[in-house]
């Protein structure tokens, strides 16, 4: 028999067929909240202080009060993972409002409701590596605050079932012609093997990724530049990658049905992917380890 899924809810770990939130609560109502995803290697936190400072940049900016101090949602990061097998995890940590009477106006001395969840991280399959993944390319219809790790991701919802539709992995999104992100992912453009970088602004969610990609580019020699991009710069890439906390790096290998490149991952990705998982393999290694 596998081992039950654990999971925290305002201060008590419990099945997560047991837990239960109140409809009146803000995140349910209005998507009013925040959330974080931190992958796990070897038991370990991957760029944990870099996730809880954009955790708590998002709380920040929509005003909602942090529960937890920096101890507190590590204390609960590393109780989540010591309750389950897996080596490898993803955790979600959600923060809402809280439970308060509809109204869209922020209530006043309402407690904020806090959820957290282990998964086991999926590997990403060998033939993507291999192969790279397609993607499509969509007008960035979401709101102007995406630097923000919001709960209400109905426009991202919206622009992944696209791609699925269209049989693609991703799609590569713009507004106003210029590139800003996928859909849950950071885009990056290969150009004469210079890596470009959509600047960081309230029109993208920059990915912890987002700061580890260009310090990989810096260990490896790879010239590195954060400037807007325009469309026509990204249909006649040399190579295009995305990044995630679960997809790590990853090449895209046609764009709208037209081979990107050589139609294959290329030399930088395969630079980066190998700089990326020796850097996972340096975290695991070094780290104290949550004991389960």
């Amino acid at each position: 028999m596998s081992d039950p899924q654990i999971v925290y809810l305002n201060g008590e770990f419990t099945p997560i067929e047991e837990a239960r939130v109140p409809v009146l609560d803000r995140g349910f109502i209005f998507g009013d909240g925040v959330y974080e995803v931190v992958p796990v290697y070897g038991r370990q936190p991957f760029r944990w202080s870099q996730h809880y400072t954009r955790l708590e940049r998002s709380l920040g900016r929509l005003r909602i009060d942090n529960p937890f101090d920096a101890d507190g949602w590590r204390g609960l990061v590393d109780a989540l993972i010591a309750r389950h097998p897996w080596d490898d995890q993803f955790i979600y940590l959600q923060v809402t409002r809280g439970v308060a009477r509809r109204d869209h106006a922020f209530p006043k001395g309402v407690t904020p409701t806090v959820f957290g969840m282990s998964s086991a991280l999926p590997r990403v399959p060998a033939e993507q590596l291999a192969r790279g993944v397609s993607a499509v390319s969509l007008p960035d219809e979401r709101w102007l605050n995406c630097d923000i790790k919001s709960t209400s991701l109905l426009g991202n919802v919206l622009a992944r079932q696209s791609a699925i539709d269209a049989g693609a992995a991703e799609c590569v999104m713009y507004r106003d012609g210029f590139l800003t992100e996928g859909s849950s992912s950071n885009i990056w453009v290969v150009r004469d093997a210079r890596v470009l970088a959509p600047p960081r602004d309230r029109l993208i969610l920059e990915g912890i990724r987002y700061g580890l990609l260009q310090e990989l580019c810096e260990s490896q020699g790879l010239p590195f530049e954060m400037r807007p991009i325009s469309r026509a710069e990204v249909e006649s890439a040399d190579e295009l990658m995305l990044s995630s906390a679960t997809k790590e790096v990853l090449a895209i290998s046609r764009l709208d049905g037209r081979p990107v490149g050589s139609g294959e991952p290329g030399p930088v990705f395969a630079r980066l992917h190998a700089a990326y998982q020796q850097a996972k393999a340096t975290s695991a290694s070094t780290a104290p380890r949550a004991s389960r």
